[in-house]
């Protein structure tokens, strides 16, 4: 998943970056309005972390545009003052949820995966489909009731492709999904997750869970249980 943050303030920009990174999202920042407008307008992301108070252009001008543009992306809002006047104006202007300064970054992670969720119409953190059976929360995966280890960078790479599942997902669109603006992976790299992916979670089974559908991408058929 590929999440936007937009923050003026180094400190904390950093901080959520890097926490989103370590769960394993790939994460694109803008340092002010008129930048992060153009990177939300430019890539698409599967959410926006958006703090109210910035530089060229203000969180909420930013989020009337965005909507504006029919651009759906979820989008959590920062704000420094706990008012509720900010709140009602976010919400009411599009915003999906909001967050008040200082805040835990374990809690804004938690909120950015509730969002995809959604967004994705997954009501529940659980996704199974036959023997696998992936939780977004907890950041674990079984197959038949078995532990299955996987990196950051697999776990992401498999929950968007469960996430669609009964889709075909493009090379370029996990590409752009996984590795943001400053990525300098090599061009097989979609090609090499999935072997590794296919390589944890068959087990020698006889099918891939994962199929490949040549010239077009890769697919999870089935739908969730």
């Amino acid at each position: 998943m590929r999440v936007l943050v937009v923050e003026d303030y180094e400190p904390i920009r950093e901080a959520v970056a890097q926490a989103l990174r370590e769960d394993g999202f790939a994460v694109d920042t803008a340092i002010d309005g008129k930048n992060g407008l153009w990177m939300a307008r430019s890539s698409e992301h599967d959410a926006i972390v958006l703090d109210i108070m910035l530089p060229e252009i203000d969180g909420f001008e930013l989020l009337s545009s965005l909507r504006s543009d029919d651009i759906n992306v979820p989008i959590l809002l920062l704000t420094a003052r706990d008012g509720i006047d900010d709140r009602i104006r976010g919400l009411n202007g599009g915003a999906d949820d909001y967050l008040v300064k200082p805040f835990a970054v374990a809690e804004l992670v938690a909120r950015v995966h509730a969002l995809i969720r959604r967004s994705y119409g997954d009501a529940d953190s659980k996704i199974v489909i036959g023997e696998i059976a992936i939780d977004t929360a907890a950041r674990n995966v079984q197959r038949d009731g078995k532990a299955i280890e996987l990196t950051a960078r697999e776990f992401a790479l498999l929950e968007l492709l469960a996430r669609k599942r009964g889709k075909v997902v493009s090379r370029t669109e996990i590409w752009n999904s996984l590795y943001d603006f400053s990525s300098e992976s090599t061009s097989n790299v979609v090609d090499v997750y999935i072997g590794y992916l296919r390589k944890k979670l068959d087990r020698g089974a006889v099918d891939s869970f994962i199929k490949t559908r040549r010239g077009q991408g890769y697919i999870i058929e089935g739908s969730s249980e």
